[in-house]
């Protein structure tokens, strides 16, 4: 076999166990975003929703609406630069030690009382900002876990470029993957709080820590190849 062959080859299989990654995290994701939305009539990840509806209550004169919900973009971004630093300095097995984390802070949300229904929603809000240092990309491309209409976006990018004569299809064709893994998620958290209410939590909290134990089978360097690369300034470029 060829250098290059067996390149092709190790690149194939991380394409396709980080794309199987993908739609299973954005699975978890789908499914605590109907939770979410259902129990406590907000979003607990799509924060440009949050923004309009935000400014909409403070217009209104809801004011504790409002910043509940300016609250909650302050903690996805909390969660999203937490996820970030425990994938790069707790461990090598990156995915799980996020994953990991997520299902604690799921799982602690769905053991709050109904009056704690504002706690409960920072929980998740910041669960799901944790979720997205899953993976942030496939063989050099970006992909969205919560963050769905950038992935649409870059979709229908993609089409139009091959509309005009563009026959690489690389990189659009796998950002249907976290936007089907987020549907098919979504209407299995509605259904599940359906007839669990807010203990449909702790189901996507058990799922969370399924795929997290999977995540630890993958090989060290391939939780490694999912992240963005930190980039160190140098101190002589000071």
């Amino acid at each position: 076999m060829t250098r290059q062959r067996r390149r092709h080859i190790i690149r194939k299989r991380r394409t396709t166990t980080g794309l199987a990654l993908v739609a299973a995290v954005s699975f978890i994701a789908g499914m605590t975003d109907a939770i979410g939305l259902i129990i406590s009539g907000d979003f607990v990840s799509f924060m440009s929703g949050n923004t309009t509806r935000a400014a909409i209550s403070f217009v209104d004169g809801d004011y504790g609406h409002a910043l509940t919900l300016f609250g909650a973009i302050w903690v996805f971004i909390l969660g999203n630069a937490l996820g970030i630093v425990l994938a790069h300095r707790v461990s090598a097995r990156r995915a799980f030690v996020v994953l990991s984390t997520v299902a604690i802070l799921l799982a602690a949300a769905s053991t709050l009382p109904a009056d704690y229904l504002r706690a409960q929603f920072y929980l998740v809000v910041l669960s799901m900002g944790l979720i997205n240092a899953t993976v942030e990309q496939i063989e050099g491309l970006p992909i969205g876990l919560t963050y769905i209409t950038g992935a649409l976006s870059r979709f229908g990018r993609g089409i139009g470029r091959w509309m005009i004569g563009d026959r690489n299809p690389r990189g659009w064709l796998i950002q249907t993957v976290p936007w089907t893994g987020m549907a098919a998620g979504a209407v299995t958290g509605a259904f599940t709080t359906q007839y669990m209410g807010k203990d449909a939590l702790s189901v996507v909290a058990m799922l969370t820590i399924v795929v997290a134990l999977a995540t630890r089978a993958l090989p060290r360097p391939l939780h490694l190849h999912f992240q963005q690369p930190i980039v160190h300034r140098r101190r002589d470029a000071l």
